[in-house]
């Protein structure tokens, strides 16, 4: 992997996918700046590889094996712009939600800097309320 645009597309196919989170050391730097755009709360946390495969390990634990696809790359320099919608099934508990087993879609974008073939610095944004009402409408449901 030569250049940034493909760096990010296999992290996300190889380790945000669920496919192979233990691989988080092959695509990003000892610590990374994750920026959590959220309107309400902004955030910045420092992930270390071995937290981000704890936080995908998280995530198919709520979600099962997920699909994730990519649906857009944009590379320009040391930036990457990444949106992906992933589809999953609601195994476990998600915030005070209880596991309905019901199909949940959530779609992302992050945009990603890379640093010497490592990803060192992201900004990511997900449709968190468009996840809420999906599993609150499955529990009413149920």
């Amino acid at each position: 992997m030569s250049n940034a645009k493909d760096i990010v597309h296999q992290f996300l196919l190889q380790v945000r996918s669920g496919r192979h989170p233990e691989r988080a050391g092959d695509f990003m730097a000892d610590r990374v700046r994750a920026h959590q755009v959220v309107s309400e709360a902004p955030a910045v946390v420092e992930r270390t590889p071995k937290e981000y495969t704890e936080h995908v390990q998280e995530m198919l634990d709520a979600y099962g094996s997920f699909t994730l696809t990519v649906d857009e790359l944009i590379a320009e320099g040391d930036r990457v712009y990444a949106r992906w919608t992933q589809h999953g099934r609601h195994i476990g508990p998600v915030d005070h939600h209880q596991p309905t087993g019901a199909p949940v879609t959530a779609m992302t974008s992050a945009v990603y800097r890379v640093e010497n073939g490592l990803i060192v610095e992201y900004w990511i944004q997900i449709d968190r309320q468009g996840i809420t009402a999906q599993l609150h409408r499955r529990a009413t449901e149920h």
